[in-house]
């Protein structure tokens, strides 16, 4: 591969930017940590990238061995994109520039956030010593989007939405779920201002929504 820009430093930790360091690169890693997307979902979740520099960057990272194309069996016979194994490596890195960034004095709290994001924020800021002895799957139903998220042995695993069988499910936008998991908002108050629907087992939806814990520092400004 020859790297269109390079820091031309001999550092491993330099090369890796060289490899990810372009704008919207690693953005379109996140996107696809929670599996394959085709082009125009992935430019669905990247809000302000355009078709031509998201190409750029999707053939810059094939290029790299971080992503890799395929075709779908038919029936649906599309083309997705994809994290090779040594691209879904740069997750933990992700999660952790997310936990770093979100104690920022400029970070300002989110709105609008893409489904994919929302979802890695949850797998963040999930708290294992909250979830010792529960067990659960819920099902997340965003305005374009549905995910199942299980906790089992204080950890979570989240997934785009199958056909098995959940204890509860939550119809609710991204804005309301900051604040029901963050901890500033009401779950009943959010009930009756119908801010979101669900089906199934309240308490244990309610227990689920309280996993979830931000970084000392980053709590005053949520």
């Amino acid at each position: 591969m020859a790297i269109k820009r390079s820091y031309y430093d001999g550092c491993a930790a330099a090369h890796a930017l060289d490899l990810i360091g372009e704008r919207w690169a690693l953005l379109i890693v996140r996107e696809l940590l929670l599996g394959p997307k085709r082009f125009t979902h992935l430019q669905a979740g990247l809000a302000g990238i355009s078709p031509n520099v998201l190409t750029q960057r999707l053939n810059e990272l094939e290029a790299a061995f971080v992503v890799q194309r395929r075709k779908l069996p038919l029936p649906a016979s599309a083309w997705v994109y994809e994290l090779t194994e040594w691209g879904r490596e740069l997750e933990p890195i992700i999660l952790r520039l997310a936990h770093w960034g979100v104690r920022s004095v400029l970070f300002t709290p989110p709105a609008g956030l893409g489904a994919d994001a929302m979802m890695l924020s949850l797998r963040t800021f999930f708290d294992p010593h909250k979830a010792h002895g529960f067990a659960a799957t819920i099902r997340i139903e965003l305005p374009d989007d549905q995910f199942d998220a299980a906790v089992a042995d204080s950890r979570i695993t989240l997934a785009r939405t199958g056909n098995g069988q959940v204890d509860a499910a939550i119809q609710v936008d991204s804005g309301t779920l900051v604040k029901l998991a963050y901890g500033k908002g009401d779950i009943e108050q959010a009930l009756q201002d119908r801010e979101f629907s669900f089906a199934g087992n309240k308490i244990l939806l309610t227990r689920f929504l309280s996993l979830f814990t931000l970084p000392e520092g980053a709590l005053a400004r949520t």
